[in-house]
């Protein structure tokens, strides 16, 4: 009992989780930062911080950083990553993520909160002088969403730095909280005891474990509340009101036994004997893996024989020593099966990682021996830091051999492409090249038209709208005249009279017609800049297209063997990690079973010689009643 008293005393607070800030904006325009924010709401930390970051990178390199859609949230996306990192335990990346906020161009609030972020981190990594240090940085206006929180928070670092009286003034001012319901009370006693103002610290105890609430977490601190006051005062030796106070502990809740074991010592140092096997008899029905189950064992035989029920006594104090042998032939098998490796893969199992209540789960287990005694254990903050870091480590191991995996599959899937469009591209290149000369060709002829009808806006040049039939006629005109000169023939006025009115409609048609030709001319250029631009859009499609096809399986080996050898040397460090991490699990657990053996250990040493005191009483007692009778 003293030793659970000291342990009890050594607390300096009890605060709710903290968890990881990931509010959605109200108007989400980037999906890749809402898909990160998804996997943070499935507390995939390790996705969520992998998506963000690849966003984060990007968006940083842009020129015109204001165009992509992450600019609206940048400044969250900037937190985030870091809360996501904290979640993840990645504590020296998030203190440089929030760091770099705090130092960058930011508002005075968003500077404050991210010093509070950073404060929370240190904190957290046990380090109360730097979170002392930090939180004292700020200045000015706080967001109203963190000011209970921060001020949770001084009272806390206030309180591990020694600073009670400040923690204490704190924690007055967030009597009111609501969602501090428990809390804040349960820790201004802390601090007042520790101050040395002890009847308002029990008053403080003693008004928080008398909280009306159905919230978990309040009823939870509620009970530890009683449970630390009710051994303040076993300890000061007020028995009466020790009693009391153990008896509002919940009979269901995870200090129940605890209290129940208090209680049954609050009578019995009364030497109310009677009234002390209430709560012990209810005790000793539990889970006999439970160190108040165990010393109850043992507190109900020493209370029957307080009695001067001997024989009850020596019997109780035999099931108490079949029990214990029991327990330690148990103990050593899970000694046994932890170094043989069971442990660890009892802790990782599938069925346990989507429970929240893994650790009672491990108990059910038909086949983990070694998780019987290590409640308590698994559940202190050590054991579950070290046990998420191998949780996280092999769940890296099967990510990196999955990404492992990934790269044959894609080695495979460019082998396939470079057999489909090898065989192809050749006689399309040929194609292409013949169609791209003949479209050369073309567009330039278009130019040179385009050129034409821009020069004949300043010096008109009817004879270049002439229509091909008009040309042909002038040909011919032109071939006839030729002829009759050639022949020095004598050409009648006739003929020359119907050359030259001919050559008079050709000039007429083409002077006359020449405003409408000349706009039917650029509406024909316009039609055909449409469909040159289409013709244009199909060439670029069609460059792209067979950029993408040898893109497709080309330039990669490289690539794929920098990330095989990257991801080789990352499994390899993994494992290495990996297995120290699990050793020192290991350790932890085989300590904690053998500290809890050795105690076993004493408990049948003394239930023996108290068994063997039972059984001379009880005898002692038979031969006076018959010498008697």
């Amino acid at each position: 009992m003293s030793r659970f008293l000291l342990l009890l005393a050594s607390l300096l607070f009890v605060a709710p989780a903290l968890a990881a800030s990931t509010a959605t904006p109200k108007d989400l325009k980037d999906l890749y930062f809402g898909e990160a924010l998804y996997y943070a709401y499935q507390e995939d930390w390790f996705e969520a911080i992998a998506r963000l970051d690849t966003e984060l990178g990007q968006y940083r390199g842009l020129d015109e950083p204001a165009l992509n859609t992450l600019f609206f949230h940048v400044d969250q996306a900037e937190f985030d990553v870091g809360d996501f990192e904290l979640a993840y335990r990645m504590h020296y990346k998030a203190g440089r993520a929030i760091t770099a906020v705090i130092e960058g161009n930011v508002e005075e609030s968003i500077r404050n909160e991210a010093i509070f972020r950073l404060a929370r981190i240190y904190f957290q990594k046990d380090q109360p002088e730097n979170a002392l240090r930090t939180v004292e940085r700020i200045r000015g206006a706080v967001p109203a969403r963190i000011r209970e929180d921060l001020a949770f928070l001084r009272a806390h670092i206030d309180m591990a730095n020694g600073r009670n009286v400040e923690a204490i003034r704190i924690l007055k001012d967030l009597q009111g909280e609501k969602k501090l319901q428990g809390f804040s009370s349960y820790n201004l006693g802390i601090a007042l005891l520790r101050n040395g103002n002890e009847q308002n610290g029990r008053e403080y105890l003693d008004r928080t474990g008398q909280l009306l609430s159905e919230i978990p977490s309040t009823l939870a601190i509620k009970d530890k509340s009683n449970l630390v006051l009710g051994y303040k005062l076993l300890e000061e030796k007020k028995h009466e009101g020790a009693k009391l106070v153990l008896d509002r502990v919940r009979l269901t809740g995870p200090f129940s036994n605890r209290a129940l074991l208090g209680s049954g010592w609050a009578d019995a140092f009364e030497g109310n004997f009677e009234r002390a096997l209430v709560p012990w008899s209810v005790l000793v029905t539990r889970e006999v893996t439970d160190p108040a189950v165990q010393e109850a064992l043992l507190a109900v035989p020493y209370a029957y024989g307080k009695l001067n029920v001997h024989g009850r006594a020596a019997l109780l104090y035999g099931n108490a020593l079949e029990a214990f042998g029991a327990e330690i032939d148990k103990l050593t098998a899970s000694i046994k099966s932890i170094r043989e490796g069971n442990f660890l893969r009892a802790l990782v199992r599938e069925e346990l990682k989507q429970d929240a209540n893994w650790v009672v789960k491990l108990r059910e287990l038909p086949d983990t021996p070694e998780t019987y005694y290590l409640l308590e254990l698994m559940a202190s903050h050590d054991f579950q830091e070290s046990f998420k870091n191998y949780f996280d480590l092999e769940a890296l191991l099967k990510k990196l051999s999955a990404w492992q995996g990934a790269l044959d599959a894609y080695e495979d899937l460019i082998q396939q492409r470079r057999a489909y469009y090898q065989p192809l591209l050749p006689e399309i290149d040929r194609e292409f090249r013949l169609l791209d000369s003949q479209m050369r060709l073309r567009l330039e002829q278009r130019d040179r038209i385009e050129q034409r009808l821009q020069n004949m806006l300043v010096a008109p040049r009817p004879d270049y709208l002439a229509t091909a039939g008009e040309r042909i006629i002038s040909e011919q005109l032109a071939q006839l005249e030729q002829r009759l000169l050639a022949s020095n023939a004598v050409i009648s006025p006739e003929i020359r009279d119907r050359i030259k009115r001919l050559r008079g409609v050709l000039h007429w048609n083409i002077h006359t017609e020449y405003d409408q030709r000349f706009t039917d001319a650029h509406k024909n250029l316009r039609e055909l800049n449409h469909e040159v631009d289409l013709l244009n859009r199909q060439y670029t499609s069609f460059v792209r297209t067979r950029q993408a096809a040898t893109q497709s399986y080309e330039g990669y080996d490289e690539m794929i063997r920098r990330q095989r050898l990257q991801i080789e040397t990352a499994l390899e460090k993994t494992r290495v990690l990996m297995a120290r991490q699990g050793h020192m699990l290991e350790i932890m657990a085989v300590n904690e079973l053998s500290k809890r053996r050795d105690r076993l250990d004493e408990f049948q040493v003394k239930a023996r010689f108290a068994l063997a005191d039972s059984y001379d009483r009880a005898s002692k007692a038979q031969i006076q009643k018959s010498a008697e009778q």
